[in-house]
């Protein structure tokens, strides 16, 4: 048990000098972290994801939720409107086109057949949340860019989970109905979303008088859990309620609602210190998080790995042409559009997801499960490598010349950063 402890207590200055080589060196705390889980797991059996019984998997869903509303609260909502038309492309376009290649993938070198090879594409069509989203923060991006990419990736989590359940009640039922799927996507997106936004106006009204209690400045996180687990139990998308729930508290007097009466029009939900706490949550489950994820990677057979990389290699060329095609008539830097075309890593759903086919008895599920597992390992690894050699310039032209920007480009909006007082 000591052991444990101090093993814990290091790890939390260890991913403080990663960070801190991340702003030096552009390489990704998140990939070191993994590699030390993979290290610590698979590799030398120290520790397995059975250890850690549920706990594992609640400290996973806890960060997502986590990372999810602590970037709610840094969007900003006038931005947020621009952006949707570009999100809604690149998340639709992306999923779908990710979808087709590794289902293809899947269906002509796994040998799966069609619905395994489906259900495989679709389990690794979405982004991650938990690597964007700080690797967006990290990278300071431009704020419209920033914005797409912490949406696309929340969105894209809901087609993955919607997709993946319809698909298994065809394999259990013999089919689904396509309207209920339609309005099951629809309405796990809008519902959710306004249930985060009727979250936020509620919390605003009780907010004043929360306050008046001590120790209340983990209330709001807690508030938080409470709104995501309602809104899973309701059957709708818990990460895009967190995620709406941020944005309104930052944004309520641009939603109008400090003209409700019972609001007080000077209040701030959010202060200095909360932001800074959230902001400190944020790296803790971060840091636990990519280290149970390396210790949950199941290795298959050696030529999984070769299928893999071939996958990732297609999805990311996919995804550079597609930046291109969407980002045409915007005014993008270089760098930005750059960093969007790099970061299309697979993460927490698609290691959920993927134990799923074999639940449910599904042919060659434990394959779609190590393929799966190893889809994430090296979309990470990659992302890493190329955030990392961006700086070089014959990197830099390449992305140049692949998205038809001139490498002087620059484009004056403000950085992704956290709102300040």
């Amino acid at each position: 048990m000591s052991t444990t402890i101090f093993v814990i207590g290091l790890m939390v200055f260890f991913a403080h000098f990663l960070s801190l080589q991340f702003r030096k060196t552009n390489i990704p705390d998140v990939l070191v972290l993994m590699l030390v889980g993979i290290v610590i797991g698979p590799l030398l059996g120290i520790v397995t994801p059975d250890d850690f019984g549920k706990i594992g998997s609640l400290i996973a869903t806890i960060a997502l939720v986590v990372i999810l509303f602590e970037s709610g609260t840094s969007l900003n909502i006038t931005t947020l409107g621009k952006s949707l038309g570009t999100t809604g492309v690149l998340a639709t376009l992306c999923f779908v086109l990710t979808a087709f290649i590794v289902g293809v993938v899947g269906f002509a070198v796994l040998e799966l057949e069609l619905l395994p090879s489906i259900l495989l594409g679709v389990i690794l069509g979405g982004t991650s949340s938990a690597v964007v989203i700080p690797m967006v923060s990290a990278l300071q991006l431009s704020e419209k860019p920033a914005t797409v990419l912490v949406l696309e990736s929340a969105l894209t989590d809901v087609l993955c989970i919607v997709g993946v359940f319809a698909l298994l009640q065809i394999y259990t039922q013999g089919g689904v109905d396509p309207g209920r799927l339609i309005g099951g996507v629809l309405s796990a997106l809008i519902f959710a979303a306004v249930i985060g936004v009727v979250g936020g106006i509620g919390w605003l009204l009780v907010l004043g008088k929360v306050r008046d209690f001590p120790n209340t400045i983990s209330s709001t996180l807690a508030y938080v859990f409470i709104v995501y687990g309602a809104t899973e139990f309701l059957g709708f998308s818990g990460a895009i309620a967190a995620l709406a729930l941020g944005i309104t508290l930052t944004n309520f007097q641009k939603f109008g609602l400090h003209r409700i009466p019972s609001i007080d029009s000077n209040i701030e939900p959010l202060n200095e210190m909360d932001l800074v706490f959230y902001r400190e949550a944020v790296f803790l489950l971060k840091t636990y998080f990519f280290v149970y994820l390396g210790i949950s990677i199941h290795f298959g057979a050696a030529e999984l790995i070769l299928i893999a990389v071939v996958m990732v290699l297609l999805v990311y060329l996919m995804r550079l042409v597609l930046t291109r095609m969407v980002f045409r008539n915007e005014s993008y830097a270089l760098r930005d559009a750059a960093f969007t075309s790099m970061l299309a890593p697979k993460g927490l759903a698609a290691a959920v997801l993927a134990a799923l086919p074999l639940q449910y008895g599904v042919a060659g599920g434990e394959l779609i499960r190590d393929t799966t597992y190893m889809v994430v390992l090296i979309s990470i690894t990659l992302t890493a490598l190329l955030v990392m050699m961006y700086p070089v310039p014959q990197v830099r032209n390449f992305y140049s010349r692949a998205l038809g920007k001139q490498p002087g480009d620059t484009l004056k909006v403000p950085a992704y950063t956290p709102p300040q007082d």
